[in-house]
């Protein structure tokens, strides 16, 4: 009767544990999601609840995405080259011949365009940064800049859903649900993989519910939405009309009915949907707790900035992801609309900068003051970047800068990461000189730091094993601690 019972709460008997015996850890994995202490007997057998191959340099990330692309040339990459020749044409030799879109594909030429701000080197690496970024200056020492990635994507869609689950297509898992998938929830009152949504004043480009989305794992792995109203996660409060013991009572009937289905014909999923119910439930208390941004002392409002207390803003969005985080969320995604400047880039560009600028930086401080950084990994940037020569008119005060995926810049900062500067382009900022990063080993690196061999991290779907990675990728060491 106990194997049975066990059976039935894994979702899993001896048959189906053979037969999904060679997608590796990740089934036991999923036993620890579905039963939290079904392992916590003693250390030895806990240890196995995870898919981490090795020692972990992070525990969770905070993924603050750009979308849209913020121009690298505007803000990290500086090329006084481009400075001194302003309006002239792009040499073909530097070009060769590359796709471009269907918004400059049609130029007879290809004006230089240098940036219009200010740039100074900050910190220990001597890195440039520009005026736009003082914020991000001052924290210039706990950061990696990564100058040297780039991406096949040429398009937005394509390229966004690229960096969100490793395939520029659709129905795939997002990075948050791997790691759910592979590494478990830290606190069993909240979900593992958490999303926030922000937009700027800039032209914006859509974020859709794909880039968070499970794929064919389990739909327990699918991230959480937060909103910015008076219910931060939809569906999550009582109807009217019921109460707390009310919807417990519902919940244990309901119960009742899935396992009925479950016995009748044993599709693991119906376990998984009870599992959705009882984390809504305990996520009544704990949510309203994390939102509430009213504890917080005046000295955190101050770092993060007044909007910090606006619900819905980057800054409010980095202040709760620092709170999901700490409270055990093992993967919190941001994404801030906004950075899609193919004209008027330095007018566009300044309020995008004057959103996010204070608040990223406040993020690295607070998780730092806090004795959090060192487990977290932080990552800033965008889908691709932005060309060096420029999409319509051109002036010294007012260009636009259409998509380049050749090469662009990202930052990331604590759990493992070795600060300083990564990679270079050449004197145009058009192709990469040194240490190529591409999206696979990006994703490998951001794997490796947590622990896991993105090799390892398979799931059998349709007759073969995906990954986040696919195919490809390498961990770049040089860039861990």
């Amino acid at each position: 009767m106990e194997k049975e019972i066990l059976e039935h709460r894994l979702g899993m008997n001896r048959r189906r544990f053979l037969s999904r015996l060679s997608l590796g850890i990740g089934s036991v994995a999923l036993g620890s999601l579905l039963i939290p202490d079904l392992f916590s007997k003693n250390d030895e057998e806990a240890a196995i609840t995870g898919l981490a191959q090795f020692a972990p340099k992070a525990k969770r990330i905070i993924y603050l995405f750009q979308n849209g692309a913020p121009s690298q040339l505007d803000l990290f990459d500086y090329k006084p080259l481009l400075q001194k020749m302003h309006g002239e044409d792009l040499p073909a030799s530097i070009r060769m011949g590359q796709r471009l879109t269907g918004m400059t594909a049609d130029q007879k030429k290809f004006p230089l365009a240098g940036t219009y701000f200010q740039f100074n080197q900050y910190g220990q690496a001597k890195a440039w940064i520009s005026e736009l970024l003082p914020y991000t200056a001052g924290v210039v020492d706990d950061l990696c800049i990564v100058k040297s990635l780039y991406t096949e994507a040429i398009n937005h869609d394509p390229a966004l859903t690229f960096f969100q689950t490793g395939a520029q297509v659709g129905n795939r898992p997002s990075m948050g649900a791997w790691l759910s998938y592979g590494l478990g929830s830290e606190n069993k009152n909240l979900p593992a993989f958490c999303v926030l949504l922000s937009k700027g004043k800039g032209n914006g480009q859509g974020v859709y519910s794909k880039l968070w989305s499970n794929g064919f794992l389990d739909s327990i792995h699918q991230g959480v939405q937060f909103s910015s109203g008076d219910s931060p996660v939809l569906y999550l409060n009582n109807p009217d009309g019921m109460n707390k013991t009310d919807r417990r009572l519902m919940l244990d009937k309901l119960a009742e009915l899935n396992d009925a289905s479950y016995k009748e014909f044993g599709d693991p999923e119906i376990n998984t949907r009870i599992q959705q119910y009882e984390m809504a439930y305990r996520m009544q208390t704990a949510v309203p707790e994390i939102t509430d941004m009213s504890r917080e002392p005046e000295s955190i409002i101050k770092l993060y900035g007044p909007d910090c207390l606006v619900p819905g803003t980057f800054a409010a969005n980095c202040l709760l992801a620092r709170k999901l985080s700490e409270n055990g969320v093992r993967f919190v995604q941001l994404y801030h609309q906004g950075w899609d400047a193919h004209g008027n880039l330095p007018n566009e560009i300044k309020g995008q900068c004057k959103d996010v600028d204070q608040s990223s930086a406040a993020l690295i401080t607070d998780l730092k003051q806090r004795g959090l950084l060192d487990e977290t990994l932080v990552i800033w940037g965008g889908e691709f970047g932005r060309t060096n020569y420029c999409q319509g008119l051109l002036t010294r005060d007012n260009y636009g800068r259409d998509h380049h995926p050749r090469c662009f810049t990202v930052w990331m900062a604590g759990g493992g990461i070795k600060p300083g500067v990564y990679g270079e382009t050449d004197e145009f900022g058009y192709n990469i000189a040194e240490n190529p990063v591409h999206v696979h080993d990006f994703h490998a690196t951001i794997l490796a730091l947590m622990g896991i061999d993105h090799e390892k991290l398979t799931f059998r779907h349709l007759g073969r094993r995906y990954r986040l990675t696919d195919v490809a990728g390498t961990v770049v060491k040089d860039i861990m601690a």
